[in-house]
């Protein structure tokens, strides 16, 4: 048993529960674990959940669990996607958790960071979410707020982060969250898409008030292989800002100011569709943007992007130099051409249409 579970002071501390859900992650998972031992604040659980790795992390995982009885490992029944997994580790916190943390298998905490998230948390009962900068790789994001704001409200909160793309929530390893919420909301995170943590965050906030940490308090690994790393080549960026408009503008906007916000994220969805068709996107990256609008029950009319196209066309004809950059840049990105070879040439495949 740790020195600190026995010690009185700690006891009346909250407890947080921290969990991390990995899956073949044996060359971070330590570091990670090591950054939750290192915590300046002790009275937390730790629970890791090995979601049938097929590496050396469970096996690490373990190593830790047998030193700390403060940490639970864990394993899924069978292998479950993100989402799924994520959600499915939340149930396992325990019923005096006041505060929990998921703190992602390759990312880490700094020494202070549960100390003090909890702290703004413990003085501020209307917050949902504490949050803070974070070093995403070597760079520092979550700026945006002035320093003199420590707790704003969570309608403001969703303001900033809908309208003026301020990225206040970071991912899952770097926010706080009450337990309470993560208990009274099934399945916390929503599954089946993308950046379901945002998500997750909107709707805390309909609700509750965000406080914020203006120092680096977390790690996050840029990762080329992750989920959202392989969508970039897609776009995501002008579909989600679209769907957050549509799913989460009316709780955060009212009357005109709702309606000018949505129309601003319509057009430049739109425009980013209309020059895309124009640039002969391949169908793969059409069928990724269908299946984000269907999530919502939107389609390629609800934005209207045939009047997009005709505005793009127009502006083709009319601009000769926008043109000849654009046929440039197409140049210039396309792939190069195999080298000619002796071998039979491959059987002939159907053709990928290149229109949504």
């Amino acid at each position: 048993m740790s020195s600190e579970q026995l010690n009185p002071a700690t006891q009346q501390q909250p407890l947080v529960s921290v969990i991390t859900p990995f899956y073949d992650t044996g060359q971070y998972i330590a570091e990670c674990i090591e950054s939750v031992l290192a915590q300046t604040y002790s009275h937390w659980e730790y629970i890791l959940v090995n979601n049938q790795s097929t590496d050396s992390s469970r096996s690490i995982a373990e190593r830790y669990a047998r030193e700390d009885n403060r940490i639970r490992l864990l394993d899924t029944p069978n292998f479950l996607s993100q989402g799924e997994n994520f959600n499915a580790a939340l149930h396992h916190i325990s019923p005096e958790s006041r505060y929990c943390q998921v703190l992602l298998a390759d990312d880490w905490l700094f020494p202070e960071s549960l100390e003090q998230m909890v702290e703004l948390a413990e003085a501020n009962p209307t917050v949902g979410i504490v949050s803070s900068y974070r070093l995403f790789g070597d760079e520092i994001t979550g700026g945006g707020l002035p320093y003199s704001s420590t707790v704003i409200s969570g309608r403001k909160a969703g303001q900033l982060m809908l309208r003026d793309g301020l990225y206040l929530t970071g991912s899952p390893s770097s926010i706080l969250l009450r337990a309470e919420i993560v208990r009274k909301t099934q399945p916390f995170y929503p599954e089946g898409w993308l950046h379901d943590d945002t998500e997750a965050c909107f709707r805390v906030l309909q609700e509750y008030d965000l406080g914020f940490i203006h120092q680096v308090l977390t790690f996050s690994r840029k990762d080329e292989d992750s989920i959202t790393s392989k969508a970039l080549r897609f776009g995501p960026g002008p579909l989600r800002r679209y769907m957050f408009a549509v799913q989460y503008g009316p709780q955060f906007f009212s009357g005109d100011e709702y309606r000018q916000y949505l129309k601003r994220e319509t057009d430049f969805y739109g425009e980013f569709l209309a020059a895309s068709v124009f640039e002969f996107k391949k169908k793969e990256f059409w069928d990724f943007h269908r299946k984000g609008l269907r999530t919502i029950g939107a389609d390629f009319g609800s934005i209207g992007l045939a009047k997009h196209v005709l505005y793009e066309l127009a502006d083709i004809i009319l601009n000769p130099k926008k043109t000849i950059g654009r046929v440039i840049r197409l140049f210039k990105n396309s792939p190069p051409k195999p080298k000619e070879s002796s071998a039979p040439a491959p059987s002939a495949t159907k053709e990928q249409s290149t229109s949504p």
